[in-house]
């Protein structure tokens, strides 16, 4: 690969531009501009949303079919008079999704790699419309074990899709974006899988009084669609500069850069300085392959350790308690009707806070966003455990405020800002492996807490109920603690600086004070703390 650098982009550090001071702040007026300067690639990333409003569309659908009285009848039981899902099978069907995650974000990253990230995007999309196809015909066992057995391998199958899914789209846009756009692009994550789970919810709710199983299956049917864009979109959409040019396709690289750039950028410039970045990795790497043990040797180990802290970020701040709100909250003592009334109502408010959100990530640091919506999550779901000790009406509407207000202040802060620093940490040549290892820990973390919170506040096991909130405070104060130690700022930062910073072994907190002089070679970096 360096041969086909050397001969055909000849890109030289020495003439690099790299900034001597620190990344200003940057408003809404630059962030527009910023888009305005590259209109292509924002649309590209548009378009890759179909692939997590698919991600956030299952992980509505597969989380709130359980509380439709008609999906209750044909998979649960009774307990008290009340129709509910046993603790095992409502445990098992939420690790089912992050176990065929952890597997399809691995061999995710192995084929993004192999066979190109266009490639990864078709095959993902392929494999979710098997796993509709699995949910659709799952109540048509006569025994109901046979029937919550099929929707387990639907549900498995799912979310080997998604997460390969997921996992693609966050590393191509992380390799096609300029770092003033990586903020509020990756924004979208979140902004997106809020819609996928609003229109999901909204389906779940106009199906809920249909009688006998039509109800559910059209809610399952209805996936096949999103299922289809991501299949779409892999056809139009240019391939990675960065991955064509590991592959020494510096051509093509070319070609797929000037369909990104707008007609006035010089997208040669752009490549020379991204072969340069290729180079440089390279030679760190001591021309080591680009595999998963990779991701752990050297300084790599700490780039990849933080991507696997960002992905675990969302677990701890409640995101799969709110992912089953409406089950959750009939299990606090509200209706079903209003349960899935309040679940909408919550993730409209979430869709607006991640629409602020693009604001606030052009405008504020990462780590403080994090720490400031943790802060805030950490006060809320104690309440929430304090008024859990008591019964009574108060406590179950002030359970549903809490997910409200919980979703809303994270969604404007910590929840995206965790994918933009689980984006930028990790080395383009190490990008699409480290984001299936994060993409791993977020399906494992998932599956775990999937597999535990019914255990935790289900009626027929630890009937914890809304004093669950106590245990999102010790998880919000464990992840405080931990981002303030060993999370970086890396906003508005080039991936030459971001390798330099780790390569000084800088302390986290160092990084958003350093600078560098000006041609600066990143063999021998010549920086200086402020």
């Amino acid at each position: 690969m360096n041969k086909a650098i050397d001969a055909d982009s000849k890109p030289t550090f020495e003439h690099e531009e790299v900034q001597s001071n620190p990344p200003a702040p940057r408003g809404k007026i630059s962030l527009l501009r910023d888009i305005k300067q590259s209109p292509k690639v924002a649309g590209y990333c548009l378009a890759l949303t179909s692939g997590i409003i698919l991600y956030g569309y299952d992980l509505a659908i597969v989380s709130n079919v359980s509380s439709m009285p008609e999906f209750q009848h044909d998979f649960g039981r009774k307990l008290d008079g009340h129709l509910i899902i046993p603790s095992l099978w409502l445990g098992l069907w939420n690790v089912a999704s992050p176990i065929g995650g952890i597997f399809g974000a691995i061999f995710g990253g192995y084929v993004q790699d192999r066979l190109g990230r266009r490639s990864a995007l078709a095959f993902a999309s392929i494999i979710s419309a098997i796993g509709v196809a699995i949910a659709y015909v799952s109540n048509l066992p006569d025994g109901i074990d046979g029937r919550r057995a099929v929707f387990f391998v639907a549900k498995l199958v799912q979310g080997y899709a998604v997460n390969m899914l997921m996992c693609t789209v966050q590393t191509y846009m992380s390799e096609v974006l300029s770092p003033t756009l990586r903020g509020p692009i990756l924004a979208f994550f979140p902004l997106f899988t809020l819609l996928g789970q609003l229109i999901g919810s909204i389906v779940v709710f106009t199906s809920l009084k249909e009688k006998g199983p039509g109800g559910y299956l059209k809610c399952f049917i209805s996936q096949w669609p999103f299922s289809g864009l991501p299949l779409l979109v892999s056809f139009l959409l240019p391939e990675s500069p960065t991955w064509l040019i590991r592959k020494d396709r510096v051509d093509a690289a070319r070609k797929s850069q000037r369909r990104l750039d707008a007609p006035r950028v010089d997208s040669e410039a752009a490549i020379e300085k991204l072969c340069s970045s290729i180079r440089h990795e390279d030679e760190q790497a001591q021309n080591h392959p680009a595999s998963y043990f990779e991701c752990f040797r050297g300084n790599n180990c700490r780039r990849t350790m933080i991507v696997l802290y960002a992905n675990l970020i969302p677990q701890l701040f409640g995101l799969t308690l709110m992912s089953k709100a409406s089950y959750f909250l009939q299990i606090v003592g509200m209706g079903a009707t209003n349960s899935l009334l309040f679940l909408e109502v919550g993730v409209g408010l979430g869709l607006l806070a991640n629409i602020v959100s693009m604001w606030t990530l052009s405008r504020f640091d990462r780590v403080p966003l994090i720490m400031f919506g943790l802060a805030v999550t950490t006060i809320l779901w104690t309440g929430m455990g304090i008024l859990g000790c008591f019964q009574g009406v108060v406590t179950i509407w002030w359970s549903a405020v809490t997910m409200m207000l919980v979703i809303t202040f994270c969604g404007a802060t910590t929840w995206p800002a965790s994918y933009a620093v689980g984006a930028e940490a990790s080395a383009l040549r190490l990008r699409a492996k480290s984001q299936g290892l994060g993409w791993v820990v977020n399906g494992l973390s998932n599956g775990v807490f999937g597999l535990v919170l019914p255990y935790i506040f289900n009626p027929d096991e630890g009937a914890l109920r809304a004093k669950t909130g106590f245990v999102y405070t010790g998880f919000c104060l464990l992840a405080l603690a931990a981002t303030w130690y060993i999370v970086p700022e890396m906003k508005d930062r080039t991936p030459i600086e971001i390798d330099r910073m780790f390569e000084m072994q800088l302390h986290a907190r160092k990084f958003k004070a350093q600078t560098f002089n000006d041609e600066t070679s990143p063999k021998g970096p010549s920086a200086t703390p402020v």
